[in-house]
Parts: structure tokens; sequence; C-alpha cells
């Protein structure tokens, strides 16, 4: 199996798949972070270089199936892992989890990209914290606000020109969430709507402070099989793969 990585879930699923003789598994991660989770099992760190690489890989390693558990805003990396499979001919399934669903309380403004984020949040507010991940503060920089910047490893420009950055790795408890929003006087907070509970604490720090919240839509579905859950995803390979020697 080839599990691509770099979430909470492929970390989970390549234990899962570890401890089961049925399967060796490797898990392949982007290695955007300088120290990263590791997984149990086999790991490859670094690019495939496109689809045609990774088509390669897959007929090299003799791979029977792909789990792509990349995160849900890993729209390329997606992308490549549909061409490559369909071109080695191997089964291709998406392990994704749920989107977060708005609640009472919740002051929640979806938009479609990074670029409506960026439009709307000065009708907002002046103090933004931008959870967005670095791969789309470039959309960020020309925005008149303050900003407040969280990233494991520092994010390359461009970047707005009044910035804080925390360096942090998650889950973040929302105490915690709470403590950072009244610490630097957040008035507006942009996320991505990435789903799970692990980092789901800023939208209760925000939900309980009263705070607006634009939330940046997912890309469109990948047109393949698609399962929510780790224990879903050991069930497909299962069946994907009965039969075979």
């Amino acid at each position: 199996m080839l599990v691509l990585g770099g979430t909470a879930e492929a970390r989970r699923l390549a234990a899962v798949l570890h401890r089961d003789p049925a399967f060796a598994v490797t898990s392949s991660l982007a290695g955007r972070v300088a120290v990263p989770r590791l997984p149990c099992g086999d790991v490859r760190i670094g690019g495939f270089g496109g689809a045609d690489g990774l088509t390669a890989w897959l007929r090299g390693n003799r791979t029977d199936a792909v789990v792509d558990a990349t995160h849900p805003f890993a729209a390329r990396m997606t992308a490549n892992a549909l061409a490559a499979t369909a071109a080695a001919g191997v089964p291709l399934v998406v392990l994704r989890r749920p989107g977060w669903t708005e609640g009472p309380g919740d002051r929640w403004h979806r938009v479609p990209d990074a670029a409506a984020a960026a439009a709307l949040v000065p009708r907002l507010g002046t103090r933004v914290f931008l959870a967005t991940g670095s791969g789309d503060l470039a959309a960020f920089a020309g925005l008149d606000a303050w900003c407040l910047l969280r990233a494991v490893d520092p994010p390359p420009p461009p970047l707005p020109a009044r910035h804080h950055l925390v360096l942090a790795r998650g889950p973040f408890t929302a105490d915690a969430e709470r403590a950072l929003l009244r610490e630097h006087r957040i008035e507006v907070l942009v996320a991505r709507d990435s789903g799970g509970e692990l980092t789901a604490a800023k939208l209760v720090a925000a939900r309980e402070l009263g705070l607006p919240v634009v939330l940046m839509a997912r890309p469109p579905a990948p047109d393949a099989p698609a399962v929510a859950s780790v224990e879903e995803a050991v069930a497909w390979l299962a069946a994907a793969l009965a039969g075979r020697p």
C-alpha cells in the first residue's frame, strides 16, 4: 500500500496497516515541514516529480493500492494521484474527514477561496488571525490589516506587511486558542474548512468570543471512491484487494 499522508488520519491508517501482516505500507510525506511527525512503517519524504513520477514509482514498487489521505486542500497532489493511479492501473481511494458544520452561536462567512477571503476581511475587522496554512498566505499579502500568522516553520514570502508570526505545532486546546485571540485582540478569524476535531479549537474559541469566521471552501471533491474514516479505508482496501495473491 502507498499512503499519501501528512494528516492525523494518514498516521492512524499507517499504524493500523502496519500491524496487519497482510499489508506492507509505505507512507509518503510532501516534505514541507522540516521535522514531520513520522508514521509507522516505511516512509518516503519529498515529491515524486508530478503524475509521471508517481506513475513510475507505483510500477517500480509493485503497488497494489493507493490511499490519498492528504490534507483536504492538497489539490495538486490529489490530481497527480488520480492521473498516476489511472495510468498504472492501481486502485485509489480518497480518505477525507468531513468538513465542519456551523452551529448555534457561530458567525461564519463561507467563501470559495483565499482571494475571496482577503476581499471580505476588511469589512469584518482590522486585526486578523490567518489560520490558513502557509500555502494561502500570499493571497493576503496586500491586506491592510494587522495579521497574526501561525506555522510550524517560517512561511515563505510574500506575507502581509504588518504581521506577527507564532511558530507552533498543534493540536491546540480551546483554552489556548481563546487566550491567543484575546492576547492579540483578534477581531476576525480566517481558516480553511479542513474539518476534524484536532483543528476545531480555534472555531470554538471564536464562537465563545463572538468573533466572525471567514471559512474557505475545499477544492472540488476528486472523481474517485471516497471514505471518511480510517476504518472505512481499511475495509475498502480489504474489499478491493480480495482475491489478489
